[in-house]
């Protein structure tokens, strides 16, 4: 018997029942690459299903943070009843999902995050890090699982050519979301990079058609390239300009979006550089410390991630970077491979509102009045842990 990730078959089912049913659906994305590319998958599949998607809708993490939020369910909550997915986020979300419920939503969470001590919520889960979910591989990028989703859906039609569509951003997200390269990853990202050079998409064929890509070598660099100008992206009236750009039909439209990213993402790397230099000045006296924990208003909650990437690898130390908010904080954790940022966080839970991600890179917000015993809480954890 062929082994399935599970609920994936019941979420296919699910959704098909609603495209036949003519129930409303609504999207709700991760915003980031991951989120975007697993929004425009079900998207287009449920639309080549003969169904038109309700509501999109990508949270402004400068203002709502990671992962669903109440001002994001007040805004869609005239849409409801619905049958609500929720990709790339959602799995850590267990006030909010209880929320969702209440308004008349039916959740359906497909997330690749790591499973904290409980279940959030919602009629279906698929997140192949469940403990009973016996499907061998566990390390796909949501737009990975969205990927295989789809195949499902799409078998009767058997439309081979969006299927094949749908590997090129499959193979970016899991590039971009730096998923291991392997296995049913590395297919993935083989098939997806040997069709993007060939791709219809004009907001990905627009970059092959600038003369700044000539001088690249492989199609892996200029999908790097890419995936900087995508990861640059900002927040456009619930929507996102990456999204934009990825599902816009005019190509005039999408060299303009494709050049506006372009130049954001070398602003972007600018400022990455000029932070992470400061932290290293402002770690550098600390250096008897087990951790790196630093905050600041003035650094964009945007950047937080690249930043503490970027610090971790100067330090090589459990890496903890934050924007403060005024009242509260939101951070990025960057760990070694043997340490679980996760686990940490879980450790010291008391003094967080959210968190959650992957055991090496995590994110996490809190009350500013918490700060000073969350650093404590961390110290003292990673203290027992050597």
């Amino acid at each position: 018997m062929k082994i399935e990730i599970k609920n994936l078959k019941k979420a296919a089912n699910r959704i098909q029942r609603a495209v036949k049913n003519k129930e409303k659906i609504i999207l709700y994305g991760d915003a980031d690459l991951d989120g975007i590319s697993s929004v425009i998958i079900l998207k287009e599949t449920i639309k080549s299903l003969g169904a038109e998607i309700e509501n999109i809708y990508f949270p402004n993490r400068e203002k709502e943070g990671y992962g669903l939020n109440e001002k994001a369910l007040s805004f869609l909550s005239k849409s409801a009843p619905a049958l609500f997915i929720v990709l790339d986020c959602g799995i850590s979300n267990f006030e909010e999902m209880k929320l969702a419920k209440k308004m008349g939503f039916e959740v359906v969470i497909i997330d690749h995050h790591e499973i904290l001590e409980k279940l959030p919520q919602a009629s279906i889960i698929i997140d192949p890090k469940q403990r009973d979910d016996k499907y061998p591989f566990k390390q796909f990028a949501t737009a990975g699982l969205v990927f295989k989703l789809s195949q499902l859906l799409l078998e009767e039609k058997n439309n081979q050519s969006l299927i094949k569509n749908f590997s090129e951003l499959a193979a970016l997200a899991t590039i971009a979301d730096m998923m291991p390269e392997v296995e049913e990853n590395k297919k993935i990202i083989d098939e997806g990079l040997r069709l993007l050079e060939s791709t219809w998409r004009p907001g990905l064929k627009v970059f092959f058609e600038m003369e700044l890509f000539k001088d690249y070598k492989s199609t892996r660099e200029i999908a790097q390239k890419i995936i900087s100008a995508l990861n640059a992206g900002e927040h456009q009236n619930y929507l996102h300009e990456s999204y934009l750009l990825l599902t816009t039909s005019f190509q005039g439209e999408a060299k303009n979006l494709a050049k506006n990213l372009l130049e954001k993402a070398y602003q972007k790397q600018a400022q990455v550089r000029e932070i992470t230099e400061e932290i290293k000045g402002r770690s550098s006296q600390k250096l008897k410390e087990n951790i790196i924990f630093e905050g600041d208003s003035s650094w964009p909650f945007l950047l937080v991630g690249p930043i503490a990437s970027k610090v971790y690898a100067y330090f090589q130390k459990p890496t903890f970077i934050f924007k403060n908010n005024g009242k509260e904080s939101l951070g990025a954790v960057r760990t070694p491979k043997d340490i679980n940022g996760v686990s940490a966080l879980i450790g010291c839970q008391k003094f967080l509102k959210t968190f959650g991600g992957h055991p090496q890179a995590a994110g996490f917000r809190l009350e500013n009045t918490n700060l000073e015993n969350f650093k404590k809480c961390l110290t003292k954890y990673f203290e027992e842990k050597t």
